[in-house]
């Protein structure tokens, strides 16, 4: 998705230079003639990545705006432009929270380096924001990426359950996020902040399963040579997350319902009862209804988990949230990774919202962490996705020319003959004609321009480098060659 960049400033030949300039880059532009204008379409939940902050404007000033925009919370990286440089000026936009500024008139490359590394502080200031919740129990259904009907209808049962200390069973599909909601249910409780203790039933040793859950004394039994308080007491006042329950042997069963009916435990070696204060949410993958009609699982301890029942839907369910959840992913790898990808190109969107993911969006996270760790362009490709696609990338060796041989003595082939059995090259730009013979440079040359564009989704920088070629000769050659229209603002943007 192609990052949104607010423009604010009440000269509309300056807006329309800093929009050619964004849009060459392939960024998408958004405009707003005075500081009102910008605050309210923020308030109204219009996409801006970055906002590109003029100081001097009729009406209220650009830094009155941004005093306006952190006191309402909103966050967006804010760059401030003053025609004039001076110290006080730029001091006070950085008090005030602008992450960069430039003076007018700005150079191209300034600006674009300027909006690059405030989405870069933007993104990697929101990792470490998630870093911080997801480690103190703060995670909330505001966090949970996703506006489809489904997810909608997730967040507002979650909102609910979460007012109350009621039984939560969170079932779906392998992958889906069932802990990420048990972890939001806990954030939007008054518990947030206490201890989230997440446990997996079905990874258990059935040996262990007791003394993990409940603890036991020191002594207990042979090896027990410490004291162990078990998950109950670790999330003694917070949440205990039981996942794939229904994986519970049946003699903890009975167990488990004791402790969820008494709201105490019996560790193991304990002479007594310990009591203990946990909100249970519980999840499961299978059908535990089915379960208890075959004797698997306990129908009393079913009833007692399923209180308040929660489905979290598959992503093949929810795929108009496939490029929200990209993008996010696209962020968080970009800081664990130290890349540098703007997004994912429109033909890899298509690509990724066509797929089933059987795998659910667990399988997308990390099929995006894959392609974000070997990607060199600046938007994912398709090839980068070749589970999915079932494109590979194709090796730098099939574009190399093969050697010729020297074989038995005979009659010398003509040069078009030669060239006819030759292989042919696997790429896109075809070198020889129909006839075998070498086509003309300016025609390769013209293919070889088109494809690039192509490729790296009209980001000319990055076409200019790739081609080894600077941005004024590229352009001179998108225009000789009538390439205008593959570009973004046609004609304009390359005179």
């Amino acid at each position: 998705m192609a990052k949104t960049v607010l423009v604010v400033d009440d000269d509309p030949t300056q807006r329309r230079l800093i929009q050619a300039v964004l849009e060459r880059e392939g960024f998408a532009v958004a405009h707003a003639e005075s500081g009102d204008q910008a605050i309210s379409r923020l308030a109204s939940g219009a996409a801006a990545d970055v906002v590109l902050l003029d100081l001097v404007m009729p009406g209220i000033s650009g830094q009155d705006t941004l005093v306006e925009m952190r006191a309402r919370g909103f966050s967006q990286p804010v760059i401030v432009v003053t025609a004039t440089g001076g110290i006080d000026t730029v001091v006070q936009a950085m008090q005030a929270g602008a992450v960069d500024f430039f003076v007018k008139p700005a150079a191209p490359e300034r600006i674009i380096v300027s909006i690059r590394n405030a989405l870069s502080m933007g993104a990697l200031k929101g990792e470490v924001d998630r870093l911080k919740k997801h480690a103190s129990g703060r995670t909330t259904f505001d966090d949970l990426i996703g506006a489809s009907p489904a997810m909608v209808m997730v967040k507002r049962l979650g909102e609910r359950a979460a007012r109350s200390s009621i039984p939560i069973l969170i079932t779906g599909e392998s992958g889906v996020g069932k802990e990420v909601i048990a972890r939001a249910v806990h954030g939007s409780s008054d518990r947030a902040g206490k201890p989230f203790v997440a446990v997996n039933c079905g990874a258990i040793p059935e040996n262990l399963v007791e003394s993990i859950l409940f603890g036991h004394e020191k002594g207990s039994f042979t090896g027990a040579t410490d004291k162990h308080l078990g998950k109950f007491q670790e999330a003694n006042g917070g949440t205990l997350f039981l996942d794939e329950v229904g994986e519970l042997p049946l003699d903890m069963q009975v167990k488990l319902l004791r402790a969820l009916q008494e709201s105490e435990i019996d560790p193991i070696g304990s002479k007594r009862s310990v009591k203990v204060d946990v909100r249970i949410v519980s999840a499961t993958n299978r059908d535990l209804s089915q379960a208890v009609a075959e004797g698997r699982f306990r129908e009393d301890l079913y009833y007692r988990l399923n209180v308040f029942p929660i489905e979290a839907p598959s992503l093949r369910e929810r795929k108009e949230d496939i490029p929200a959840l990209v993008d996010a992913f696209i962020r968080r790898f970009n800081v664990e990774e130290g890349k540098a990808v703007v997004g994912a190109a429109p033909e890899t969107l298509a690509c990724l919202t066509g797929f089933d993911w059987p795998g659910n969006v667990r399988q997308l996270e990390n099929a995006v962490y894959r392609a974000i760790v070997l990607a060199d362009a600046p938007y994912l490709q398709p090839h980068d996705f070749p589970a999915i696609s079932g494109i590979a990338a194709p090796p730098p060796e099939a574009l190399a020319p093969k050697a010729v041989t020297a074989s038995a003595p005979g009659p010398v082939p003509s040069a078009g003959e030669l060239a006819a059995e030759l292989p042919q090259p696997q790429a896109p730009v075809p070198i020889l004609d129909a006839r075998g013979h070498i086509r003309p440079l300016d025609e390769i040359e013209r293919d070889l321009i088109q494809h690039a564009i192509e490729v790296y989704s009209g980001h000319m920088s990055e076409v200019a480098r790739r081609l080894g070629i600077g941005r004024s000769t590229l352009y001179r050659k998108v225009r000789e060659n009538g390439l205008e229209g593959l570009i973004k603002g046609g004609a304009e943007a390359v005179a």
